[in-house]
């Protein structure tokens, strides 16, 4: 897998988020982020790597607050925030030296799974979106977390939350929470299937510096989101891979914003949410590349063979 990259930085809203750009040899470039508190390499190397060894150039950013990029308090994570900096990545991307601005792509899975329907929802310049295993829907999602989790946990959640966003109000840091964690214990999501995202994510402690904690304070907007009612405003052409055991975003959601979208187009594997980083890897790059490929490279060319000439 090719790591041949360099940090960039570039302004959204009031401070500056950190990426990672990989020159591509295509003009095309994807641009991705990890999930809810997932810095970028974790949430994007081992994807990242792959499409940049097919040619294409790369974008992965850290949203404000996280990782290396800029933003106090830290790890709190607000979503028109987020959405912001998929805009200020956007126009980053198109800027950087070798890119068709023509030929963009953006890519995120689980929150920003989810964050990919609105992004593309609202510019038209996009080639392509690339939505994996993606929260569709905040509530529906929160309510099957509900049944895997004990009421007195759930509870602990809850209130740890009201005084993390009261304390917030006080210009107080922030009460962390782990993202993932054995039922009965205070954290984010404590689905069957949330267990594997270190052993996905971070095998072998390959990301010592990843920080797997989120102020509880976030996890108010992440329930109540429901970015999959944007599908149905998303030109592009929309590729949503789901996981059909997935416990933690759900498979009926996003398959049905797949659905809904003009353009869109549903690939269905086995596996619980993580599957595209474990055994269903290979499955998942193929089909994400062919899809790249086939939006941002062959429709291109044929369009620009249906160009007349003056």
């Amino acid at each position: 897998m090719s790591m041949k990259r360099e940090k960039v930085r570039f302004v959204s809203g009031e401070t500056e988020c950190a990426a990672w750009h990989y020159p591509g040899t295509n003009g095309a470039c994807v641009i991705m982020a990890g999930g809810g508190g997932v810095t970028k390499e974790p949430g994007t190397d081992a994807f990242a790597g792959r499409f940049n060894d097919a040619g294409f150039a790369v974008l992965a950013f850290d949203y404000r607050h996280l990782g290396e990029s800029g933003g106090r308090p830290r790890q709190v994570v607000r979503i028109k925030e987020q959405l912001a900096d998929w805009q200020a990545a956007i126009a980053c991307a198109a800027a950087l030296p070798g890119v068709d601005p023509a030929k963009l792509a953006i890519w995120g899975f689980s929150l920003s799974g989810g964050h990919i329907f609105g992004v593309a929802a609202r510019t038209p310049r996009l080639a392509a979106a690339i939505a994996q295993v993606p929260n569709a829907d905040g509530p529906a999602a929160a309510r099957n977390a509900m049944r895997h989790q004990r009421p007195a946990a759930m509870l602990r959640l809850t209130g740890t939350g009201v005084l993390d966003a009261l304390g917030g109000l006080l210009g107080r840091g922030p009460l962390l929470v782990p993202l993932d964690g054995k039922p009965g214990t205070v954290a984010l999501v404590t689905t069957p299937d949330s267990v594997d995202a270190d052993r996905a994510l971070n095998p072998g402690n390959r990301y010592p510096e990843w920080l797997q904690a989120i102020a509880a304070r976030s996890t108010f907007g992440i329930g109540s989101y429901r970015p999959g009612r944007d599908a149905p405003r998303v030109r592009c052409p929309l590729l949503v891979l789901v996981c059909d055991q997935d416990q933690t975003a759900l498979a009926g959601p996003a398959a049905a914003a797949a659905r809904r979208a003009p353009r869109g187009e549903l690939v269905r594997m086995p596996g619980g949410h993580y599957e595209p980083f474990l055994g269903g890897h290979e499955r998942a790059v193929e089909a994400e590349l062919s899809f790249l490929r086939r939006h941002l490279l062959e429709q291109a060319d044929r369009t620009a063979v249906q160009v007349p000439r003056a």
